[in-house]
């Protein structure tokens, strides 16, 4: 009787603290693109860097800067740094996370 009381509370709290957990959604490349275009591509067309020259999108330069990742960049996005505005106020977490998708996947591709 005990470990069915047992078993059935445990239950209820997996349960309930999965409930708790966001489900992770995968970011939409085409509005990646789009959200580039309108607010990125004046200082970064191509993956350039037309402010800092040194902090440009290729993957080898997101490496050594340490932003190689989508969470990085999307940090970055969101806070900004030094030259880099923040775009938290202009963007919501769903475009942020669709442009920094979108940048990494240009830079592992040699952005062509």
């Amino acid at each position: 009787m005990i470990q069915r009381l047992l078993m059935i509370g445990l239950s209820a709290i997996v349960f309930w603290t999965s409930s708790l957990i966001q489900p992770v959604f995968a970011a939409d490349l085409g509005n990646g693109v789009s959200v580039f275009t309108v607010q990125c591509a004046g200082c970064h067309a191509q993956g350039g860097n037309i402010v800092r020259r040194n902090k440009t999108l290729t993957l080898k330069a997101l490496q050594k800067n340490g932003y190689a990742t989508e969470a990085a960049i999307a940090q970055l996005v969101t806070n900004g740094k030094n030259n880099m505005s923040a775009y938290k106020d202009r963007l919501s977490q769903a475009q942020i996370q669709d442009v920094s998708a979108y940048v990494l996947e240009q830079a592992k591709k040699g952005w062509k």
